[in-house]
């Protein structure tokens, strides 16, 4: 399609409340700033022509260097913004040459592209603006001092996102003769009696606004594997990948490595993406005799395919052998150096209870947490 659409970014609130003494679109999270993450779901909208950033005056170089980088041989402005998000907007617009122009903050960074679109092309097709929202679930009373004067019907109530979405000629006229300040753009074009349209939001497009807000998804999972000591005295003990001299191997149909195989468990259950049996099964002849590294290696490949990354493992060894103290360190220090993560195991052992307790084998319970990539927030 022809491109006919501008975006205007608007990055330069001061970030009051978020409490990081920076802008707010300055502030780093999962490895980028806000503002860099507002621009993955911006520059990938159909149609796009033009990216118009209204950025803090005294941050206008930095600023152009991150959307440089960010959106690619994107055709980009970065302006000064002014001391209100409305006046931002309209230093921004003086730019805008798109027949069709979505105005974004830049505070709803993880708006997938999608969302873009889908105001886009309501504007495309109707010529009225149109605003994404989401539906009200808690129930909304109307006060007055300290009193509760009704209940209201919030099946007419919607929570308004942004981008919001018009014709750029119709918006601009909007902003040069507005006499008052408005919280949205929407708001400013009904006052000239504009109709808008509302299309469905996106949960992902939550405003970033206190320090809470910039914590990345994250999900648990736990793993477990459980090995016999083997007869052949010839095998070496292998846990976290690295041979434990000294001590008797463990029986598998791999290597035996009950601290590895318990994470590899681990890290899938977290990412949902089943176990080490569905993933690594016996029946895979390639995997006969493998080392804990293969399974990790192939599982971190998973994990970050399904879009996450390690944030950290805790895995604990039971049983009366082998002793874990002499090489917990190193251990630790290659699995950490492998899952590019911080790597911590313990011990314990079951007070001489169960085959444990007889020193036949090792069992090994591991726990995981993983995050979502920076580069799958969008």
């Amino acid at each position: 399609m022809t491109p006919d659409l501008a975006v205007v970014l608007v990055a330069g609130g001061r970030g009051v409340r978020l409490g990081a003494g920076k802008p707010k679109a300055l502030v780093e999270f999962s490895g980028k700033t806000i503002l860099e993450h507002s621009l993955v779901g911006a520059s990938r909208a159909r149609g796009l022509k033009q990216i118009i950033v209204a950025a803090p005056a005294e941050h206008l170089a930095f600023v152009s260097e991150l959307v440089a980088a960010a959106v690619g041989d994107i055709d980009f402005t970065v302006v000064a913004g002014g001391d209100t998000r409305q006046q931002s907007i309209a230093n921004a617009l003086v730019f805008v040459d798109a027949p069709v122009v979505l105005v974004h903050d830049a505070a709803r960074a993880l708006a997938p592209a999608s969302l873009f679109d889908r105001v886009a092309d309501s504007v495309r097709e109707t010529g009225l603006g149109s605003v994404p929202v989401l539906e009200v679930f808690d129930t909304i009373k109307r006060v007055e001092g300290d009193l509760v004067r009704e209940t209201v019907d919030r099946s007419t109530l919607r929570r308004a996102q942004t981008p919001q979405g018009f014709v750029a000629s119709a918006l601009k006229d909007a902003y040069e003769s507005a006499e008052a300040d408005f919280t949205d753009d929407a708001a400013l074009m009904q006052s000239t009696g504009a109709t808008i349209r509302f299309v469905a939001g996106d949960p992902a497009a939550y405003k970033i606004t206190t320090p809470e807000d910039l914590e990345t998804e994250t999900r648990t999972g736990i793993g477990t594997d459980t090995h016999r000591f083997t007869d052949d005295s010839s095998k070496p003990l292998y846990l976290g990948t690295v041979v434990w001299e000294g001590e008797r191997g463990l029986d598998g149909h791999s290597d035996g490595d009950a601290l590895s195989h318990a994470i590899v468990d681990a890290l899938l259950s977290a990412a949902g993406l089943g176990d080490i049996g569905s993933n690594f099964g016996v029946d895979r002849p390639e995997f006969a005799g493998a080392n804990g590294s293969v399974f990790l290696t192939e599982t971190l490949r998973l994990i970050s395919d399904a879009g996450w990354q390690v944030g950290n493992i805790s895995a604990q060894i039971i049983g009366n052998r082998p002793k874990v103290g002499p090489h917990r360190a190193r251990v630790e220090q290659v699995l950490s150096n492998l899952v590019a993560a911080p790597v911590t195991i313990s011990a314990t052992t079951t007070d001489g209870l169960g085959f444990l307790g007889n020193t036949e084998g090792v069992a090994v319970v591991a726990s995981a947490l993983i995050k979502r990539r920076a580069d799958r927030l969008n």
